[in-house]
């Protein structure tokens, strides 16, 4: 079973950046980031294809995302990062690092725009608040 670790919620203004960062214990396929605010369900926000050079660019964003949000990884650290800028009120919730191991059948799958992310694990996620 991997386990995921994040880190780097907290609380910012308005357009204020945020950068979280998740860690995993094995091997990965698919890592990505979801939210959940309160009395609102648990959304996909980015996920990005762990395989293959660093440098790819296999990734996918929630529409009200795109353009602020980025994902990346590190190969070498076995972690994934979400950098977010143009913070909004909006974007505020847990946030829960997801892992697709490759392992079938995953736990569960969600929807992420057009894609199906298999989950086969979770992080315990991290609070980010943005005040207007």
């Amino acid at each position: 079973q991997v386990q995921l670790v994040e880190s780097g919620g907290g609380s910012v203004q308005s357009g204020g950046s945020l950068r979280l960062s998740c860690a995993a214990s094995g091997d990965t396929v698919y890592m990505g980031f979801f939210r959940q605010a309160p009395g609102k369900v648990r959304e996909g926000v980015a996920t990005i294809y762990c395989r293959g050079s660093s440098t790819s660019t296999n990734t996918s964003y929630a529409d009200s995302v795109k353009g602020r949000f980025t994902i990346s990884r590190d190969n070498a650290k076995n972690t994934v990062y979400l950098q977010m800028n143009s913070l909004k009120p909006e974007d505020s919730g847990m946030y829960y690092c997801v892992a697709d191991t490759g392992l079938r059948p995953p736990l569960l799958y969600k929807e992420l725009g057009s894609r199906r992310v298999a989950i086969n694990a979770w992080g315990r996620g991290t609070q980010v608040t943005v005040s207007s």
